[in-house]
């Protein structure tokens, strides 16, 4: 029997990410989590996000037996990677902003990170930066509304451009912000919008989304695990922690991705 992937994020950002893997790593199942009942994950207290983390980890487990599971947050993979990876003995694969790769191609040696206010204020950026990007200028700016505007976009809605152009102007006008020619997302979500930010930024600009590299990474630890034995198949299924907004546009835009219609992952203690 195939072996099994989970992915999980506080929204639609995983997504993005879903999609990566299923380019890369065709007929491997993939289930969805996403804990919609308390997003967006950067407005929760870490120590309480971790617990909760570690708790809904534990039930989907329990529940959907996957052999890998893929933090397709940024948040998350921050603050709790370290704590699942000790809790459970399964592989996570976690995402990060895209800073070695961004610095690898920058000419400028300015690059620029577009991702969440959470993201950006945390201090793994910065160690990032000093780890794979020393001799690089990093201006990240931390947009307020451009999530939200992804999860409408999943659904099929016009992104707006003026909201999109005033988010970039914010990034691009830091002091030192007209040298940057490489730009990384920090944030999954931001998958959806790509379309937007290149046709909103300058010429010749460069935009990174990490979702290939994470798949790429999830296909080398799951090549290395042993072969599951054999059973029951069944089809790839999307829960969420509370039933997300527009459930007909939601289904709608999962079953581009191989899902049917949204289910709701009822919980047992990762109240927070």
């Amino acid at each position: 029997m195939t072996q099994r992937i989970l992915a999980f994020d506080s929204g639609i950002g995983g997504f993005g990410i879903v999609r990566a893997l299923r380019a890369r790593l065709p007929g491997i199942p993939v289930d969805y989590l996403a804990d919609t009942a308390i997003y967006p994950y950067g407005e929760q207290d870490d120590a309480a996000l971790i617990d909760r983390m570690v708790t809904l980890m534990g039930e989907a487990i329990a529940r959907l037996a996957p052999d890998l599971i893929v933090i397709a947050c940024n948040t998350a993979s921050t603050l709790a990677l370290g704590a699942l990876r000790e809790r459970y003995d399964i592989p996570f694969v976690g995402c990060v902003p895209p800073i070695k790769w961004a610095a690898a191609l920058s000419q400028s040696r300015t690059i620029g990170l577009l991702a969440t206010r959470a993201t950006v204020r945390r201090p793994y950026l910065r160690d990032l930066q000093q780890r794979y990007a020393p001799d690089c200028t990093l201006l990240a700016y931390g947009a307020r509304g451009l999530a939200d505007l992804a999860e409408r976009a999943f659904r099929g809605h016009p992104i707006p451009a003026d909201i999109v152009q005033q988010e970039l102007a914010a990034l691009f006008g830091q002091p030192g912000g007209d040298r940057i020619d490489v730009v990384g997302i920090g944030c999954t979500h931001y998958t959806f919008l790509m379309d937007a930010f290149r046709a909103s930024s300058p010429p010749g600009m460069i935009w990174l989304d990490p979702a290939d590299a994470v798949a790429r990474r999830t296909a080398t630890v799951l090549g290395a695990l042993p072969p599951r034995p054999e059973g029951t198949s069944r089809p790839d299924l999307a829960f969420f922690t509370a039933m997300p907004a527009e459930p007909a546009r939601m289904t709608t835009a999962m079953a581009a991705l191989g899902y049917g219609s949204p289910a709701l992952f009822a919980q047992e203690q990762a109240a927070i």
